[in-house]
C-alpha cells in the first residue's frame, strides 16, 4: 500500500468524474491551447450540455498515469492536531450512558491531517491550508480528474501534508454550535473565484478561461464545497475563528517537524491565507509561506508582520487573471484588486526590513487565464512548476 500511489484514495472520493485529462504536451503547449480553445469572452455553456473537456470518462486507473509513471509512496496516514477538550458540568452517570452528556467531554477544534510521502523524498515538506467553503480535496485532484498539486509536488520530491481546517470536512468536531445554511449559493462563488458568471440559465467563462469545461466538470466542482460546522452561515455570520485555525495548523506544522525533522512550507489559499499569516505566532517550524490569493495580506503593525520580519520567512504571493479594473466583464475583478494592492503593500515594507517576499501576478508571467482555483485550472502543471522554482530560488 505505501508503494501506491493516491488510486485507493481518489477513486473512493471521485471515481465517476475521471474525466479525459488534458493533453500531454510541454507547459508552454498546455497554456497556447488551452487560451486559443477559449479565446471568446464570456463563452456561455448551458446546465443542460455536457461539452468540452469532461464529456468522457477517463481510461486511466490512476489518476495522472499518463503523466511520468508511477508515483511511489514510502508512507501515508493521517492525524488530528491542536484542538482542546471541553468539559460538561456534573457527573457521567454510566447506568444511562446512552443519553446521559453530564461529566462527558468532547475533543474539538483541531486540524485533521493526511499526509504522503515519496519514495524519492528531496525537498522541504509542504503543508496545504485550504480557503472558504473548501476541504483538502482541492488540492488533491482536479474536477475533471487529472493530478491536484499534491500529486505534483509529491512528484518534484516534497512530501504533502493536507489540512482540514478545524470545523470543516473531518476535522468537523467543534466547541461552537453553528447552523448551515442550506440556501443555494454556486453562482455567487463562481463569479467571486472569477471562473466566469452565470446568465440566461448558464454558466459563462472569462475569456481564454484555463478552467476546465462541461456540465460533468462543474458538478464535481460544485461537489467538492464543505460547510464549517461552527458557522452560523444560516444567519449571514461567516464567523470563522482564524485564531483556533492558526493554532491547529502550527500544531500540523510542529507535528511535521517530530516526523521529519524539517521546517515546512506552508501553502494557504484564500480564507485559508488570513490565519496563515498568524501561525509564525505559534511555531518556529516554517520555512515559508506560499499564499495563493489570500484574503488578505498582514498589516505592517500588526504581530504577525513583526514576527515574519523576525524569523525571516521569505513570502512569495501568487494571483491569477482578471484582476483589476480594466475587466469590465469580471464582477469580482476590482474586488481582487483590493485584496491584492494588500501584498504590494506588504512585498514594499516587508522587502525594506530585510525580508524576501515575491508578488507573483501570472499573466506578468506569460500565464493566462487563470482564476481563484488555479490548482485546478488545466494548466495547473505549469503553476506548480513555477512555484517550484521560486522555491528553489528563495528557500533553504
Amino acid at each position: 500500500m505505501k508503494k501506491n500511489r493516491w488510486t485507493a484514495i481518489l477513486l473512493l472520493i471521485a471515481a465517476a468524474s475521471m474525466i479525459t485529462a488534458f493533453e500531454n504536451g510541454d507547459a508552454a503547449a498546455k497554456t497556447s491551447a488551452a487560451a486559443e480553445a477559449s479565446a471568446v469572452s464570456e463563452t456561455s455553456v448551458p446546465a443542460e450540455a455536457a461539452t468540452g473537456a469532461g464529456t468522457a470518462l477517463s481510461a486511466q486507473t490512476g489518476v495522472g498515469a499518463d503523466r511520468e509513471g508511477v508515483l511511489s509512496i514510502a508512507e501515508q496516514g493521517m492525524f488530528s492536531a491542536g484542538g482542546t477538550v471541553i468539559r460538561s458540568d456534573g457527573t457521567f452517570d454510566v447506568s444511562n450512558y446512552y443519553t446521559s452528556r453530564e461529566g462527558s467531554t468532547s475533543h474539538v477544534d483541531h486540524a485533521n491531517v493526511l499526509y504522503q510521502i515519496p519514495a524519492q523524498e528531496s525537498g522541504l515538506p509542504m503543508v496545504f491550508l485550504h480557503g472558504y467553503g473548501q476541504s483538502r480535496m482541492g488540492w488533491m485532484t482536479t474536477p475533471d480528474g487529472r493530478e491536484g498539486w499534491s500529486d505534483l509536488f509529491l512528484r518534484k520530491g516534497h512530501s504533502v501534508f493536507l489540512i482540514d481546517q478545524p470545523r470543516r470536512g473531518e476535522a468537523g468536531q467543534t466547541s461552537v454550535a453553528g447552523t448551515i445554511s442550506t440556501e443555494p449559493s454556486d453562482q455567487t462563488w463562481y463569479t467571486q473565484f472569477r471562473i466566469g458568471t452565470y446568465v440566461d440559465g448558464a454558466f459563462t467563462y472569462n475569456e481564454n478561461s484555463q478552467f476546465p469545461r462541461g456540465e460533468a466538470v462543474l458538478d464535481q466542482f460544485f461537489r467538492q464545497m464543505t460547510p464549517d460546522t461552527g458557522m452560523d452561515s444560516a444567519n449571514g455570520d461567516q464567523n470563522i475563528d482564524n485564531t483556533v485555525v492558526a493554532q491547529a495548523a502550527a500544531a500540523a506544522v510542529d507535528k511535521v517537524y517530530e516526523k521529519t525533522g524539517k521546517d515546512s512550507i506552508l501553502v494557504t489559499h484564500s480564507q485559508g491565507g488570513i490565519p496563515g499569516w498568524d501561525t509564525v505566532l505559534y511555531t518556529d517550524h516554517i520555512a515559508a509561506i506560499i499564499a495563493i490569493e489570500p484574503g488578505m495580506a498582514p498589516m505592517p503593525d500588526s504581530e504577525a508582520y513583526q514576527s515574519l520580519v523576525k524569523k525571516k520567512i521569505p513570502i512569495a504571493f501568487y494571483y491569477g487573471d482578471y484582476i483589476g479594473e480594466e475587466y469590465t466583464n469580471v464582477p469580482a475583478a476590482g474586488m481582487w484588486a483590493m485584496m491584492k494592492s494588500s501584498a504590494d503593500v506588504f512585498e514594499e515594507a516587508y522587502t525594506a526590513a530585510g525580508g524576501v517576499c515575491t508578488v507573483v501576478s501570472l499573466p506578468d508571467e506569460g500565464i493566462y487565464g487563470n482564476d481563484h482555483m488555479m490548482f485546478q485550472d488545466l494548466n495547473n502543471d505549469v503553476i506548480a512548476d513555477h512555484i517550484e522554482n521560486w522555491i528553489r530560488g528563495n528557500v533553504k
